[in-house]
């Protein structure tokens, strides 16, 4: 196995802090160096009042897999970068936080190099991505008076599964916009974000339809070497038992609306997944 491995270059690639980033084989396969942007054009952007989005990402890099060794992660850079522009271009203003302040973990290794309009988001960005807010100062200060909001967004990458799951102030902010009617959005492995919003009454979300990334793929990666190992927990698995309903079986574009949750599947769905979002958000506007 050592020597196929070796042979068609499906190791994974060691990281500077003791962890592995995807084998040059699974970033081939996996990851492009363009995306399907459709350019976000929007006839009637939106001007109202509620022209804001909070995107929660997580801060922590690396995640420890089944066997120990460690995957170097983060928020994926096409699952965030694209519905932000989708976003942007229809009118709305995107807040960056991070349940401390600490900064936006990205994986670097699946930045589109030739996708203009990525990289310049990534660019501009830098700053906000380097320097988030706090989520806790956000629940604290603020959100019980924070009325310009439109929706919530967890971008993907496996990173959304690190910190966020478990954390008592998503939870506090998935209710209170569940209560306000604002949106919620996650995409890829966003969802299991969602989980933090589960409490002795209940999980918000038993009974809704959504689409996640497949447990069925995570569990093929380590094959190719994207993964340096078998996960440590299944994200479909967890929503399934809490009562959600996934509706998608492949790594695929689809997206669904599911009440006030908008959901998307993996990468591939990123821009169908943002343009879903803008144009529910315009034709829900307030």
């Amino acid at each position: 196995m050592g020597i196929l491995r070796t042979l068609f270059r499906a190791s994974p690639t060691p990281t500077s802090d003791g962890a592995f980033s995807p084998s040059p084989l699974a970033i081939k396969l996996g990851t492009s160096a363009t995306t399907d942007y459709d350019g976000g054009a929007y006839t009637r952007p939106y001007t109202g009042s509620q022209n804001r989005v909070l995107m929660i990402c997580t801060e922590e890099r690396n995640m420890t897999m089944a066997n120990g060794k460690k995957f170097s992660t983060g928020n994926h850079p096409v699952e965030m970068g694209l519905p932000m522009l989708h976003l942007m271009n229809a009118g709305f203003e995107i807040d960056v936080v991070t349940p401390t302040g600490a900064p936006v973990a990205i994986e670097d290794w699946a930045m589109p190099a030739e996708d203009a309009a990525v990289k310049q988001l990534y660019r501009d960005y830098a700053d906000a991505f380097a320097n988030p807010r706090s989520l806790a100062d956000f629940v604290a200060k603020d959100m019980d008076g924070a009325v310009s909001y439109a929706a919530v967004y967890i971008p993907g990458g496996h990173g959304a599964m690190l910190g966020l799951p478990e954390n008592a102030d998503l939870g506090k902010v998935l209710h209170w916009a569940n209560e306000q009617d604002l949106f919620t959005l996650a995409l890829c492995h966003g969802p299991a974000a969602l989980l933090a919003a589960k409490t002795q009454e209940g999980f918000l979300y038993d009974g809704y339809k959504m689409t996640v990334f497949p447990d069925s793929v995570d569990k093929q990666t380590p094959v190719i070497g994207y993964l340096p190992g078998p996960m440590p927990w299944w994200v479909c698995e967890k929503l399934t038992a809490l009562g959600a309903q996934i509706i998608n079986t492949k790594a695929d574009a689809s997206c669904h609306v599911d009440r006030r949750l908008i959901t998307g599947a993996s990468p591939k769905a990123a821009n169908a997944f943002g343009r879903l979002a803008a144009e529910t958000l315009l034709k829900n506007g307030r």
